[in-house]
């Protein structure tokens, strides 16, 4: 295995502590009902917070957030995908905003990707609540997670009953879920098919792996084709030669800036 080793020991990490009882207690910290936020901010301000955080679980390079989110959108602009698609490769990976009230123990202190704990903001995710599939990276590691030592979770449908959905699945808490429900609770509209990309793009297993497929309903199965094909620019744009910094800030930022306002996203946000 040629992965970094801080890229092993995150996903060790992760197995080791999402579970269903973590997730509940993310679910409470990230809270949006009722008017809840955590802060009031626009997207230009979250690029620029955003703008030195490196993820520990990426393994293919050490570029800050802000180049991969504008590379993958223009990737898909260049591909001649419709405009909401555009935005969503600008915004899917924005909740890894987390870490301006993360902690360690919460695996969310993300100021140094090499020394602290980002368990809880990104790498590929899981279902949480049954039974940890082969399929997943680095399954040797799924034996740690302390679910799978409990009889209400380690089989096949867990929590779960058969066919129950994608959208009653607990997936490992991450980025993917906050920026989803920081999406829908700040009234945006980019279509179902743009929020299942924010909320699923890393669940590997499900959507590249097929797993999980006794639990999904069959009009799920066309709501997985929306997200491969939104991946094939998450993965493969990323370029450290491609520093854009100038071009998205004099070039191409205005055109963002019009989407943001399309999809109802223009002003200050809770997040």
């Amino acid at each position: 295995d040629e992965s970094p080793q801080r890229v092993v020991d995150h996903y060790k990490d992760m197995r080791l502590h999402h579970t269903v009882a973590f997730y509940k207690k993310m679910e409470k910290k990230y809270d949006f009902t009722n008017g809840a936020y955590r802060k009031l901010m626009t997207i230009e301000e979250a690029f620029e917070v955003l703008e030195d955080y490196v993820d520990a679980s990426d393994p293919d390079l050490d570029l800050p957030n802000k180049l991969h989110l504008l590379q993958t959108a223009e990737g898909i602009r260049k591909a001649g995908h419709p405009d909401w698609m555009q935005l969503v490769g600008l915004l899917h990976d924005m909740g890894k905003i987390m870490f301006l009230w993360g902690t360690a123990e919460d695996g969310q202190d993300g100021h140094d990707a090499k020394k602290n704990k980002q368990f809880a903001l990104g790498g590929d995710t899981w279902v949480l609540g049954c039974q940890i599939p082969d399929v997943v990276v680095f399954p040797e590691f799924n034996k740690l997670n302390p679910d799978m030592s409990d009889e209400r979770y380690n089989h096949m449908y867990g929590c779960y009953e058969p066919n129950c959905g994608l959208d009653n699945l607990m997936f490992a808490w991450g980025h993917d879920e906050y920026m989803y429900r920081m999406l829908v609770a700040n009234n945006c509209t980019i279509p179902r098919e743009g929020l299942d990309m924010v909320r699923y793009h890393s669940a590997y297993p499900m959507h590249d792996k097929g797993a999980y497929k006794h639990l999904l309903k069959a009009e799920d199965e066309e709501r997985m084709e929306w997200i491969q094909v939104f991946n094939k620019f998450d993965l493969y744009t990323k370029d450290e030669e491609n520093d854009i910094r100038e071009d998205f800030i004099d070039d191409l930022w205005p055109y963002y800036r019009g989407l943001l306002e399309k999809y109802n996203l223009g002003e200050k946000l809770k997040w």
